[in-house]
């Protein structure tokens, strides 16, 4: 069945290997394991906050699988601020690759993803989102550029939009932000060389309301500050949880 759940694009940077916040603990986590059609089974897991607003669906950036330190750092942080998290391998991910998989398969573990994070919602408001090529593929499918069609999204967050690669400047990558029809909420932190913000910035106001953007000061593409700012990791993935909650929080129909 497409994109159940039982218990148990190529060229983006890879996304924060080995420079990962410290100081924020795991939040506890589900073993779950997607199906779907054009994939093999992936791994997933489900963090359910205790009072839960939301449900996010979030994907890994191409350089590391879903348990990589951030995502565990950035799950726990959404959960201690009320919404739930369901991540998810790739399949080149899961099967220990380093390179991504075609746009194709990326996008079809994505929707299956998705049905499992609507089944696991419960009824409450459906996110996706995504660190760097994650944020970037369930966009695209939110685009209405895959098939089957995707359940219906309150919003889409990027941790980290890749824009370009680095040393690359471009947009053509955003082109597709166009066509998503629900509110985005990007994290960009204002020394990311995969989003020169005097590119980004834009885009997103072509998009008008629809789109917002949180600027970390200091932060590269995994939201790693300058020493000299002494800002400590934890607090900066704090910043982030909170800002989604809130954005999440006016977001919702």
């Amino acid at each position: 069945m497409p994109g159940s759940a039982s218990a148990q694009p190529p060229g983006d940077a890879p996304a924060g290997t080995g420079d990962a916040p410290a100081g924020f603990g795991e939040s506890p986590a589900r073993a779950i394991v997607v199906t779907g059609e054009g994939h093999s089974p992936v791994s997933g897991l489900l963090a359910e906050a205790d009072p839960a607003s939301c449900l996010l669906v979030l994907g890994h950036g191409a350089g590391a699988p879903m348990t990589h330190p951030f995502m565990d750092r950035l799950s726990a942080a959404l959960v201690a601020v009320g919404i739930s998290v369901l991540r998810f391998n790739f399949q080149y991910a899961e099967e220990g690759r380093r390179r991504p998989d075609s746009v194709r398969r990326l996008l079809a573990v994505c929707a299956s993803a998705l049905v499992a994070g609507r089944s696991a919602a419960g009824g409450k408001p459906l996110f996706a989102g995504g660190k760097s090529m994650g944020g970037r593929m369930l966009s695209t499918l939110a685009a209405g550029e895959a098939e089957p069609p995707t359940p219906r999204l309150a919003g889409l967050v990027f941790f980290g939009f890749p824009l370009h690669p680095p040393g690359r400047p471009g947009t053509s990558r955003g082109d597709h932000l166009a066509r998503v029809p629900c509110p985005m909420l990007f994290h960009q932190g204002d020394r990311d060389r995969l989003a020169d913000l005097a590119l980004l910035r834009p885009v997103l106001d072509g998009l008008g309301e629809k789109a917002k953007l949180h600027v970390v000061e200091g932060g590269d593409h995994s939201f790693n500050t300058l020493k000299r700012m002494g800002r400590d990791p934890a607090d900066v993935v704090a910043e982030i949880a909170r800002k989604t909650a809130d954005w999440a929080a006016n977001a919702a129909p």
